[in-house]
């Protein structure tokens, strides 16, 4: 459940960041506020069974390779080849790491690390 929980957080992303370009009414902002904090209340539920800095890794890196392919086809970016080559990258990489993160261990060392933590 902590994968579904970075992915939609990520998707989430998608929404806020454009509503902070493209936002003009106070019930716009409303809007990307409260998808702000839905995103952000879901990596800290992701957190709770994965390493933060596997959750940070793939929803800044999911949430950034949408943002340049919806600017691709709805904005004003250019499309060029080297920016494909980037985000595949990127998707690699996010896949990479999803493949060597699995859960259970991960859900042992966020235990160990909040025991840790209430010394």
């Amino acid at each position: 459940m902590a994968w579904m929980y970075v992915f939609l957080a990520a998707v989430v992303e998608v929404f806020w960041v454009l509503g902070l370009r493209y936002s003009e009414t106070w019930w716009e902002w409303l809007g990307t506020i409260i998808f702000i904090v839905i995103s952000f209340y879901l990596i800290i539920k992701a957190c709770e069974r994965l390493p933060s800095g596997t959750v940070y890794a793939l929803f800044t890196g999911m949430g950034a390779s949408a943002i340049v392919v919806i600017d691709f086809f709805i904005g004003d970016a250019a499309f060029d080849g080297l920016k494909v080559l980037f985000i595949a990258m990127i998707l690699i990489g996010v896949i990479g790491i999803k493949l060597t993160t699995p859960e259970e261990e991960a859900a042992d060392g966020a235990q160990t690390f909040r025991a840790g933590s209430s010394d």
